[in-house]
């Protein structure tokens, strides 16, 4: 159904990964988008024009326990209800630097923003600065002014900037000296924007606009099993209370029975977060999927709540490619709910973060993985190296663990290298 996405603003949805998904979906058939919900005050809910009577009456029913999600799970406590008002402020405003930057140039720009933007922290509600003193002020400057790739001498500023070159990464900086960042910095976007050398004042209010809207979404990454699974609970309740024809009824069986049947190739969320739902209620009560709904994130629903008979009755397995097939690997319940805990920590997103803004004493930025059985997709990431350097305007690193090996990705303007460590 796809009921949870952003407003559509012409000009820059088109970039985002994820409509270009659901789209190239909704062209070959492959689904259908039946309606939008907007999570503001009061919510939006936007319905396709050629659905039948039906598939509305359903969807509203979809669409009222999405909107009871929004107003009483406590992660969207701090949302920003006037999302839809800002998000139109932020599409005039880009609009405005197409015509005095051009649009290639914003669009490029937006391209590697969008890149990167799951990469920030959720908890950061207020900005706040790593505190830009005169001495880093200093060290950025120079680093703005010197040749990119170029060595440079000592320099007054090592103190504060004291990271020696190695091969195996940042080293932790000695008694009295001070590394930047501090501390592993898990908001990258928010990060470069403070902090890049080559971004322009138009590219840093970009970059803001983006991070907020990526704040406000980041409560749906966390909840998306549960935020579906309680909608099809509720809607399949809700239906049954109406007095459908029997032509109507069976409509319904079909269009109910696609939006929550299980695959044997991926994670239905529809299906899982029903299935959850609906085995809390038998297990304890009504009340009590009232109480989950409000307190709980995917990652403690699933560790909580999914049972060994669960796994069991769902048929829910490990699997990985071996080879040219994908080959069952672990049947184990607390493995299988394990391996679904950690596809659904920091909203399903690899977790990065800048360990190094200084790296090699040569203002190169030194990303980390931290990586719990779950290896990157390579080819996305050697696709994104590009784009953060050109946020950051120096060589960018990040390291990984590939095929149980540590490895790092470097990139250098030119090429993206390869090294095992």
């Amino acid at each position: 159904m796809n009921g949870l996405f952003k407003p559509i603003f012409s000009f820059y949805l088109c970039f985002n990964k994820t409509f270009h998904k659901m789209k190239s979906q909704y062209d070959f058939g492959l689904s259908k988008i039946y309606e939008l919900v907007i999570n503001s005050n009061p919510c939006y809910a936007f319905l396709l024009d050629g659905n039948s009577l039906i598939q509305n009456k359903l969807i509203v029913a979809h669409v009222l326990a999405h909107c009871d999600f929004f107003k009483n799970n406590m992660r969207f406590s701090m949302s920003n209800r006037d999302m839809v008002e800002s998000m139109s402020a932020t599409a005039d405003r880009i609009a405005g630097y197409s015509v005095t930057y051009g649009t290639d140039a914003v669009e490029k720009f937006i391209d590697s923003v969008l890149a990167i933007q799951e990469h920030i922290d959720p908890s950061l509600i207020q900005p706040r600065k790593l505190g830009k003193t005169h001495l880093l002020e200093a060290k950025m400057k120079e680093l703005k002014d010197a040749p990119l790739g170029g060595s440079k001498p000592a320099n007054p500023y090592d103190e504060l900037w004291n990271l020696d070159k190695s091969n195996s990464g940042p080293q932790e900086a000695s008694s009295g000296n001070r590394a930047f960042p501090p501390e592993p910095e898990k908001d990258i976007v928010w990060f470069i924007q403070q902090y890049s050398t080559v971004l322009e004042d138009w590219q840093r209010d970009i970059m803001t606009m983006l991070h907020d809207e990526m704040l406000y979404f980041w409560p749906q990454m966390e909840t998306k099993i549960m935020n579906e699974g309680w909608a099809s609970y509720w809607h399949q309740r809700i239906v049954r209370e109406l007095d459908l024809t029997v032509e109507e009824t069976v409509e319904y069986a079909k269009l109910n029975s696609s939006v929550v049947q299980p695959s044997r190739q991926s994670l239905n969320p529809y299906y899982l977060g029903l299935k959850i739902f609906e085995d809390i209620e038998r297990r304890w009560d009504r009340e009590k999927i009232f109480e989950v709904r409000e307190l709980e994130s995917d990652t403690s629903f699933i560790r909580s709540y999914l049972s060994k008979e669960l796994v069991n009755d769902l048929d829910l397995y490990v699997f990985e490619k071996k080879g040219p097939e994908w080959k069952i690997t672990d049947k184990a319940w607390e493995n299988v709910r394990d391996q679904l805990v950690l596809a659904r920590v920091n909203g399903g997103s690899p977790y990065l973060v800048i360990e190094d803004a200084d790296f090699e004493k040569n203002g190169e930025l030194f990303i980390t993985h931290r990586y719990e059985s779950i290896e990157l997709d390579l080819k996305y990431l050697e696709r994104t190296l590009p784009h953060i350097y050109s946020l950051w305007g120096r060589t960018v690193h990040l390291q990984t663990v590939v095929e149980d090996k540590k490895a790092r990705f470097s990139y250098d303007g030119k090429k993206v290298q390869r090294k095992f460590i």
